[in-house]
């Protein structure tokens, strides 16, 4: 008799995944938070990212000095988990392909992925995209890194779908910051709050393009920055609210208080992560063909189209650290 087979050989077609990257992006750029957010991460587990920043974090004219840092942090112990990235500069910087040349040659073989800022459109992706590779290539590096990119320009806005179409692209995050500021005066302040970017049309527009758009390519949208950093109620609040009403998959965090809440907001509820695995267990058993479950006292039908759902609601909860049930961990997750 033949082993079961696993979700992903029957669940989806060839190029139908989805990158499994943590559901918090954490950015630092002062050198001493730096160090401090790795330790965390080594502490947490990688249920967080960490982006070392070298464009906002960077002094003013010290950006291949920092770019040179960010390489020794990123090939240090302390990258214990291999979910560090970095961020650059925008490829139009004077300081863009000195930051490569001072960053790849050393992590270009250990950074998770690289984060490209402010592409004006698909073009920018494209030029970024070239000395990536070929920066890696003089070094003798032959992986293809995965590149993220932040639209918050309105050009990056208006290429959106190509922009996640782009086969380096692995993550799109939006620039809430940039992209208020790009309006000139138009859109107010207050849409750069925790209330108000969920409020203005404009804003929430281009949030729900960038999600559509990644999700119609199969790469994860990154939702913005919460900047009351204090106000850890209302973090959560927007967390839960990207997540399951704007369709983010992932969110930025920019201080260490923020990374807990934002996971555990993309974190299934623990009944949720039970019927799933009840139903995936039923489903493997059955050898996929469709099954009869009852929950809440109701019995439905399932078949390989809510079986991929309720999947990805395991997977949801094994990249969060949500506690899956030994039973899921033995049957799906464990290493080979």
């Amino acid at each position: 008799m033949s082993p079961p087979r696993h979700p992903a050989e029957v669940l989806f077609e060839e190029g139908d995944a989805v990158p499994e990257i943590p559901v918090c992006d954490h950015y630092c750029g002062v050198e001493a938070r730096m160090r401090k957010s790795l330790q965390l991460q080594a502490e947490l587990g990688p249920v967080f990212d960490v982006t070392l920043d070298g464009e906002d974090g960077a002094p003013v004219g010290g950006e291949v000095e920092h770019a040179h840092l960010i390489a020794e942090l990123v090939d240090s112990p302390l990258n214990l988990h291999g979910r560090v990235g970095a961020r650059v500069v925008p490829v139009d910087h004077p300081a863009f392909q000195p930051m490569l040349d001072a960053l790849l040659p050393r992590a270009g073989a250990r950074l998770a992925y690289l984060m490209i800022p402010k592409p004006r459109h698909l073009a920018d992706l494209q030029a970024g995209a070239r000395a990536v590779d070929d920066t890696l290539a003089r070094a003798g590096i032959t992986r293809e890194l995965p590149l993220h990119a932040l639209v918050e320009t309105h050009g990056a806005l208006r290429d959106v779908v190509a922009l996640a179409a782009h086969p380096r692209i692995e993550s799109l995050s939006f620039g809430l910051m940039d992209f208020v500021s790009a309006h000139r005066g138009a859109i107010p302040q207050s849409a750069m709050g925790v209330q108000g970017q969920f409020d203005h049309p404009l804003v929430l527009r281009a949030k729900l393009a960038i999600a559509a758009a990644c999700h119609g390519a199969g790469k994860v949208p990154s939702h913005c920055v919460v900047t009351e950093f204090k106000d850890l109620d209302s973090l959560a609040a927007a967390a839960r609210r990207a997540a399951q009403q704007l369709g983010y998959t992932r969110m930025w965090s920019i201080h260490p208080d923020q990374i807990r809440p934002i996971v555990a907001a993309f974190a299934p509820a623990t009944d949720e992560v039970e019927q799933a695995l009840e139903i995936i267990v039923a489903a493997q058993d059955a050898d996929w063909a469709p099954i009869r479950h009852r929950h809440a006292g109701r019995e439905q039908l399932h078949d390989r189209a809510s079986f991929r759902y309720f999947w990805q609601v395991l997977q949801r909860a094994q990249r969060t650290g949500a506690g899956l049930p030994e039973e899921a961990a033995r049957r799906f997750f464990a290493k080979a």
